[in-house]
């Protein structure tokens, strides 16, 4: 009797999980999840190892057999030439991101004007700095600045200019590595923007000009506010991939000269594998964590904000 009673009340549980299960898998949200799942888990594993491991030599003397603590740090601290690495790293990506979101937007609206049949053509040629390896982009420039055989300072000598030491000089050497850097990185603004433009509706631009809003008023009014989330998470991406770039300074000037073009890897890279020093490295290395923390907070703050007014 208490069996044939118990059985309609299992039944009835286990019908509402098969329910439950079947109603959590038609959501889409909970099936992106768990296809994404397998990738997240190993995106996990490739960054908080690392990470942790890092932060774990951080914390080791120079033969990696005694626990220091903290002192790897406070040394750095005290050294001139981090503190230059830091202000550098700073320049270096704070400089090429705004050229590059500029130099991308200009460009992304030239393209987007051009009539459909050539976009084609002129979205592939533009995305060709991006798509060639930056080793070998690095190569062809630092050839195009030789000291030498400068291409550059040859056409400034048919002008009658002074040919211009463009690794040699400090200043000369920090405008290089940037303009090399926006020259790679610019085509990927390009391509973001020229996507986010085909997604603003022409009713718009046609409503601006209806009130009488003039070509600035229309990019400041329209393409701009429709623009900016993308805006700001192309800036975020690119400048955490600028902040941790190493082979255009390792290939131009390999951080010199004395130093004075050295950007958080390639310092890391020259103390820790090159120095033997390889807990100060990785000192150096982490010290990128607290400000691109500091950037994504108020990146992504800043767009939830937007968000939510909206």
């Amino acid at each position: 009797m208490v069996e044939a009673v118990m059985r309609p009340q299992a039944t009835a549980r286990t019908a509402r999980k098969r329910t439950g299960l079947h109603k959590a898998m038609q959501r889409k949200s909970t099936i992106a999840f768990i296809m994404a799942l397998p990738l997240i888990l190993l995106i996990a594993v490739m960054v908080l190892y690392p990470a942790g491991y890092s932060l774990h030599l951080a914390t080791l003397n120079k033969s990696m057999e005694r626990f220091v603590g903290l002192n790897n740090f406070t040394f750095l601290f005290k050294r001139e030439t981090f503190w230059l690495v830091v202000w550098q790293s700073c320049i270096f990506a704070v400089t090429a991101v705004v050229f590059k979101a500029l130099i991308g937007f200009i460009v992304a609206h030239f393209v987007h004007n051009i009539p459909t049949k050539g976009q084609r053509k002129w979205r592939g040629m533009l995305l060709v700095p991006w798509v060639i390896p930056p080793a070998m982009s690095c190569l062809a420039w630092l050839w195009l600045f030789d000291p030498s055989y400068s291409a550059f300072n040859y056409i400034i000598a048919l002008f009658g200019g002074d040919p211009i030491p463009w690794t040699g000089n400090t200043y000369w050497a920090r405008f290089s590595v940037i303009l090399v850097n926006i020259w790679i990185g610019a085509p990927f603004f390009m391509i973001m923007y020229l996507a986010a433009l085909k997604s603003v509706p022409d009713q718009l631009y046609e409503a601006a000009a209806i009130d009488g809003a003039n070509w600035w008023q229309r990019i400041w009014f329209v393409t701009l506010p429709m623009m900016r989330n993308i805006i700001a998470i192309t800036a975020l991406f690119s400048l955490i991939v600028t902040f941790a770039n190493f082979d255009i300074v390792r290939v131009l000037t390999f951080g010199g000269p004395i130093d004075t073009t050295h950007v958080f890897a390639t310092w890391a890279f020259r103390i820790g594998i090159e120095g033997g020093d390889i807990p100060l490295g990785a000192c150096v290395s982490l010290f990128m964590v607290p400000i691109l923390m500091f950037a994504a907070v108020f990146i992504l703050r800043d767009i939830n904000r937007r968000g939510n007014e909206a």
